[in-house]
C-alpha cells in the first residue's frame, strides 16, 4: 500500500473512531474499567462529616488542628488488544470484512484508552504469535497500533488461541486489561487457557460474526472456500437438510462458546459484521 493511501485510511478510521471514543465511549469506558485502587492525594482540614478514619495524625498533631488524608482513584491501567489476524478475517458478505471491523473496534478501544491517559498495545496472533507492540501512553502510539492494523500481513492462516493466551501471560507481567477480539473459530482447545489468563488479567471478549456463518442463504451450488486452510467445498444450499443441519451445527457452536466464557468468568459480546458496534459496545461497558 502507497504511503499517502495509508495515512488516508488511518485519518479517515482516526476521525471515525475518535469522535465515537469522546462523545459515546469514554465515560462508560471509564467506568468500566476502573483503576487498581485509591491513591493518596493531599491532606486538608477536617469538615463535619468526613469520616474520622482518614484523619491525619501526625500532620494534625503539628498544626494542633484536625486534617484528613484526601484518596483519588489511581487511575492507570495498561490495555493490551490481543488481536486474531488469521485468514478468517478477510471473510465478510455485507457491508465490511471481518479484519476491518476488528481494525475499528481496536481504534475505539485504543482512542477510549488513550483520553483516560491508560497505556495500550497489541498482540497479534495466527497460529504464531505475529507481533507484539508493548504498551505505552499517546495519540502517536495510538495512530502506530492503527497503521499496523491496516497494513500487517500476518505470515501463518490458522488460529491458536491458546498459545496467544500462554503468550500474554508470560509477556505481559502487571494485571491488565485485555480485549480478545476474533471469531473464535479454531479448532484447538483454548478454555483452561483463558481461565487461567482471565485470574491474572481482566479479560473481555469481542467476537466478530458474519451473519452467514449463523444463517446459510438459499442460493443455489456454490463454492466455499476455507481461508485458514485452503480447502474448497462444493455446497447444494437449496437442500433444506443441508442448511437445517448447518443451523444445529451452529447452534451446538454457540451455546459451547457461550458456556466456554461463563465457565472462564469474562465479559462478551458478539458484534456483527453488517452492524453497527456501537449499541454493543456501549452495552458490555455499561453492564460491568
Amino acid at each position: 500500500m502507497e504511503t499517502s493511501e495509508l495515512l488516508k485510511k488511518v485519518r479517515k478510521i482516526e476521525i471515525k473512531t475518535r469522535g465515537l471514543s469522546s462523545h459515546i465511549f469514554s465515560g462508560e469506558y471509564h467506568s468500566a474499567f476502573k483503576g487498581r485502587g485509591m491513591a493518596f492525594s493531599e491532606v486538608r482540614e477536617y469538615t463535619p462529616g468526613d469520616d474520622i478514619r482518614s484523619i491525619d495524625w501526625n500532620v494534625t498533631a503539628r498544626f494542633n488542628t484536625p486534617f484528613v488524608k484526601v484518596f483519588e482513584e489511581e487511575r492507570e491501567l495498561s490495555v493490551v488488544l490481543l488481536v486474531d489476524v488469521s485468514a478468517s478475517g478477510g471473510f465478510g458478505t455485507n457491508k465490511q470484512l471481518k479484519k476491518d471491523l476488528i481494525t475499528e473496534l481496536c481504534a475505539v478501544v485504543a482512542f477510549s484508552a488513550s483520553q483516560n491517559n491508560d497505556k495500550i498495545g497489541v498482540i497479534f496472533f495466527s497460529d504464531k504469535i505475529e507481533k507484539f507492540i508493548p504498551p505505552k501512553k499517546g495519540k502517536t502510539h495510538v495512530l502506530r497500533i492503527i497503521r499496523e492494523l491496516i497494513e500487517f500481513k500476518p505470515e501463518n492462516k490458522q488460529t491458536n488461541i491458546e498459545l496467544a493466551l500462554k503468550y500474554l501471560s508470560s509477556i505481559i507481567k502487571k494485571r491488565s486489561i485485555v480485549f480478545l477480539i476474533s471469531d473464535f473459530l479454531t479448532e484447538n482447545n483454548y478454555r483452561d487457557a483463558l481461565k487461567i489468563a482471565n485470574k491474572k488479567h481482566d479479560i473481555v471478549a469481542l467476537r466478530i460474526v458474519d451473519k452467514a456463518e449463523a444463517e446459510l442463504p438459499d442460493v443455489g451450488l456454490i463454492k466455499l472456500k476455507d481461508n485458514e486452510s485452503g480447502k474448497i467445498t462444493w455446497v447444494n444450499t437449496s437442500d433444506k437438510v443441508f442448511r437445517k443441519q448447518f443451523a444445529v451445527n451452529h447452534l451446538k457452536f454457540e451455546e459451547e462458546i457461550k458456556d466456554t466464557f461463563n465457565r472462564s468468568g469474562i465479559d462478551a459480546t458478539k458484534i456483527f459484521t453488517h452492524e453497527s458496534y456501537v449499541k454493543p459496545l456501549m452495552n458490555l461497558f455499561k453492564n460491568r
